[in-house]
């Protein structure tokens, strides 16, 4: 069951991100290459990953994978898009049809990625329980 939980917030998450990415650069919203390595390995590969990990026999790996990239992925996107008041800032992002794609896609992705972290935490304890009954 939390293989399959988990595997439909990775590719609902995934798709977001591709939503969010598309209003990035049609505003444009410029980031860092700095922040472009973090989305590509955090927010887009780790989360893919993880999910591969889940449906082999590394389950624990990939429930801690993917709490840790979706807990990176909500303090990034948290930090960028609803506290540092600059041009990530959804206050700050022009009217629109694609200011209200970046607007409504940061949400969701906190939602997605809040509850990621919390299927990462059910995966690992699940983990955790069975190895305790071996």
């Amino acid at each position: 069951m939390q293989r399959i939980a988990a595997t439909g917030i990775i590719v609902f998450h995934a798709f977001v991100v591709v939503l969010h990415g598309f209003a990035h650069a049609k505003i444009p919203v410029p980031i860092s290459q700095l922040q472009s390595l973090f989305i590509v390995s955090v927010i887009v590969l780790a989360p893919l990953l993880a999910m591969v990990l889940l449906w082999m026999q590394f389950r624990r790996a990939g429930g801690l994978l993917l709490f840790l990239a979706m807990a990176g992925a909500l303090v990034f996107g948290a930090y960028n898009h609803f506290i540092v008041v600059g041009a990530e800032h959804i206050s700050h992002v022009p009217p629109g049809e694609w200011g209200m794609l970046f607007r409504v896609t940061a949400i969701l992705l906190a939602l997605a990625e809040g509850l990621g972290s919390g299927v990462g935490v059910w995966v690992l304890s699940l983990t955790q329980q069975e190895k305790k009954t071996l």
